[in-house]
């Protein structure tokens, strides 16, 4: 069995690629300090995707592009500067793996969107991951600032300017009822809210009719209250039962 010369081994501790293992592992720290700092905001609204995750993205997104920086370097110095790697195809995939990486956090139940802004951060740290791998520190620490500034102050910011805020709402009627369209929408309009036209889904079971859709409020910033519009929907003629929620998150 042959073993690995000194000489070979060495290659891989010389000064070059010393230089070269400091260089790559301050930009990984720095990757996961910018991916933490970013994360922690999701972690403190309790989201699924906390600081671990955004840190490992980060981390993996600097690590790939990071590398690619010094082909002369690989395998020992062995490739003699053969290698002539692509960092765009390398970005490209990183992109690629991430999206699979955010379509898991977005879930859709009903007329309700939850995730979203949880997988657009995470592929914006896999993007400040790349640009720490290429080198440009001072845009990446701006854009992990900017990206956690975005998420804690932005909503506050939405909440604050004059909105029309969507709720969806599923009524399910007592058997043998058959409930008037222009009934129902004249009553979401004495609740203040107007029926968003195309978002109706009407399902029957067991002769009970089951109306689905999606409702704006007509005043902006009208006080919303999903007890108090719930009150308001155990007096719509014929209604058994009935499900009220933001349609928007």
């Amino acid at each position: 069995m042959a073993f690995p010369s000194d000489n070979l081994l060495a290659a891989y501790w010389s000064a070059p690629i010393i230089d070269a293992n400091i260089v790559i592992f301050l930009n990984l720290l720095g990757a996961l300090s910018l991916g933490l700092l970013v994360g922690y905001e999701r972690s403190y609204h309790g989201r699924a995707a906390g600081m671990r995750t955004y840190g490992l993205v980060c981390l993996a997104s600097a690590a790939l592009t990071v590398v690619v920086g010094y082909p002369e370097l690989w395998f020992g110095g062995r490739g003699h500067g053969s290698y002539n790697p692509d960092v765009t195809r390398v970005i490209q995939g990183i992109v690629t793996g991430v999206g699979f990486l955010c379509s898991g956090v977005i879930i859709k139940e009903g007329f309700t969107i939850s995730g979203l802004t949880t997988a657009a951060s995470i592929w914006l740290v896999s993007t400040i991951g790349v640009i720490v791998g290429v080198g440009f520190y001072g845009a990446a620490i701006l854009l992990a600032i900017l990206s956690t500034m975005v998420m804690m102050w932005i909503s506050k910011l939405e909440n604050w300017l004059p909105l029309h805020h969507a709720i969806s709402i599923a009524l399910t009627y007592k058997h043998g009822f058959e409930p008037s369209e222009p009934s129902v929408y004249q009553a979401m309009r004495d609740c203040g809210y107007e029926i968003v036209k195309g978002s109706f889904a009407i399902n029957s079971s067991d002769g009970k009719f089951l109306w689905s859709f999606v409702a704006t409020s007509q005043q902006k910033n009208v006080d919303l209250s999903i007890p108090a519009i719930s009150q308001k929907l155990t007096q719509f003629n014929g209604v058994e039962s009935f499900n009220v929620a933001f349609a928007r998150n």
